[in-house]
């Protein structure tokens, strides 16, 4: 019997971020090819001005689908700090302002909780995707505690000071095949696939 070759699923990620970008593709198997905007022709920026991550996932995987009329997911992190009721949450990514960087954000997180014994967060993500013009969500919600210093060089964003439950290391020290596994983005990339591949 001739086993015919399966044909790939294609998905748009509605992300600027290579970082991102790398960490899903290593997640994916074989049957699935990750699609950048870039790569899909659409090389805007894409406002989030949504309230919630939920909202902002939404507006990125929308706007990409009105373009571009094909399978698209995005998705918006967040890093939600106990001590700090919640925060940076939906500002994660631009929580020392518009023009910051990833040492700037992770600075001010350190800062702000200088002193605390409370250092208990959790990252959450939230996936929008629209496939065969229906839309879905998941959601991946990661536990663990801020570092008081810098540890790591792998990964990107706060990965240096986040350590999850279960593990000494923070996520900039672990190996990526095994943050992949625990991770928030990780979980919620594992529950889209689980999805998909019931269809």
């Amino acid at each position: 019997m001739v086993l015919q070759k399966m044909n790939k699923i294609n998905l748009v990620m509605a992300t600027k971020s290579i970082h991102k970008v790398k960490e899903i593709r290593e997640m994916l198997d074989p049957s699935y090819s990750l699609i950048t905007m870039e790569e899909a022709g659409f090389n805007d920026d894409i406002e989030e001005n949504g309230q919630t991550l939920e909202e902002n996932a939404w507006i990125k995987t929308d706007t990409l689908y009105q373009l571009l009329k094909t399978n698209i997911f995005g998705e918006d992190t967040g890093l939600e700090i106990d001590f700090l009721e919640g925060i940076p949450g939906v500002n994660t990514a631009r929580f020392a302002g518009d023009h910051r960087s990833d040492f700037d954000n992770i600075k001010k997180v350190l800062d702000l909780l200088e002193g605390q014994s409370n250092r208990s967060a959790q990252f959450r993500t939230i996936i929008a995707l629209i496939f065969n013009n229906e839309k879905y969500t998941f959601e991946g919600i990661v536990r663990g505690k801020i570092a008081e210093e810098i540890r790591g060089y792998n990964g990107f964003g706060y990965d240096p000071i986040f350590i999850p439950d279960g593990y000494e290391e923070s996520f900039a020290e672990l190996p990526s095949s095994v943050k992949n596994t625990i991770s928030h983005r990780g979980i919620a990339v594992k529950k889209m696939i689980a999805f998909l591949n019931s269809l």
